[in-house]
């Protein structure tokens, strides 16, 4: 008799376990509750990517800082007044290679004189 009274006991207390269990899960699956599962996952993701944008932010102008230092540094920018670089000479427009006087004909066209 105890055996059965213990297999009985035993047989309710799995049966309230797993139908506990099965009401939890069936509570999770709720419209309600994964529309809200879904807002909670999309919000931290939304923090993730954020943190992301704002180390990628943070690395684009670290960057820039370098590179705006390295420029200033090659254009002389940085230095003291009295060690300013020499002014760099730009080239020239024309061709170097061409004559310097070009004969210019006598004739001048004036657009007018045809009117």
């Amino acid at each position: 008799m105890f055996r059965r009274t213990f297999w009985f006991t035993t047989g309710v207390a799995a049966g309230v376990w797993a139908t506990t269990k099965v009401n939890r899960k069936l509570k999770q699956l709720t419209p309600e509750n994964l529309a809200a599962q879904a807002a909670t996952k999309a919000v931290e993701a939304g923090h993730r990517l954020k943190d992301r944008a704002l180390e990628f932010a943070s690395d684009v102008r670290a960057g820039m800082a370098q590179r705006e230092a390295e420029l200033d540094d090659a254009l002389g920018l940085n230095a003291p007044v009295d060690q300013l670089p020499a002014p760099r000479r730009h080239a020239a427009i024309e061709n170097r290679n061409s004559p310097k006087h070009i004969e210019t004909s006598t004739y001048s066209y004036n657009r007018n004189e045809d009117h």
